[in-house]
């Protein structure tokens, strides 16, 4: 059996929040409704920044002429409509807040064309806490990047959502379970207490 006790040391820890704007959280969300997953993830990038873990807060949008987007012939295309004004502005509950560090990407995954990488090991940083929406999309795409350039994973499971119950399971089951280990915010609250003790 895996073992359930978190440790983490905040100087080597970054909190690393996926996509929650305006335009995100405005859709609906299961498991977790998106209100509950933008509240955990506001006390959870609180407590981080109390106890010295770098704050990554994340958002996606494409350039205003949107020429940058990704426009791939697939079998089942997306429902998105045209992204309206604030879309991509992080929900104030976040921040961003003084050494936070904002990441804008283009694609699902935070790492791909940004500078979330360099960020992080700039800082000696070896564990992600990871959280946000969509699980399955932008959540599930960061931290495989994140899995394939080594680093120590936790996701936080109330704190992440997706359009169903079932994709979120199946990231859970299926992929986090084999990349890193699954929490609840009190298990990570916990931990970040212990670690300040």
């Amino acid at each position: 059996m895996p073992e359930k006790t978190l440790d983490l040391e905040p100087a080597r820890t970054a909190l690393v929040v996926i996509d929650l704007q305006k335009g995100i959280v405005a859709m609906p969300g299961a498991p977790h409704d998106t209100p509950a997953v933008v509240a955990r993830a506001a006390a959870l990038a609180e407590e981080c920044r109390a106890r010295g873990v770098f704050v990554v807060l994340v958002h996606v949008g494409p350039s205003p002429d949107r020429r940058d987007a990704l426009v791939p012939i697939v079998d089942e295309p997306a429902q998105w409509q045209t992204p309206g004004p604030g879309w991509d502005e992080l929900v104030p509950e976040l921040g961003p807040k003084p050494g936070d560090h904002v990441v804008r990407k283009h694609q699902w995954g935070a790492f791909y064309g940004t500078d979330l990488d360099l960020q992080l090991r700039r800082r000696q940083v070896g564990t992600i806490i990871l959280c946000g929406i969509s699980t399955n999309f932008g959540v599930e795409s960061t931290a495989r990047d994140a899995y394939e350039r080594g680093y120590q994973q936790i996701f936080v499971e109330d704190a992440c959502t997706a359009s169903s119950a079932e994709d979120h399971a199946l990231t859970f089951r299926a992929v986090f379970s084999r990349i890193g280990r699954a929490r609840s915010t009190q298990e990570v609250l916990a931990a970040l207490e212990r670690a300040a003790g």
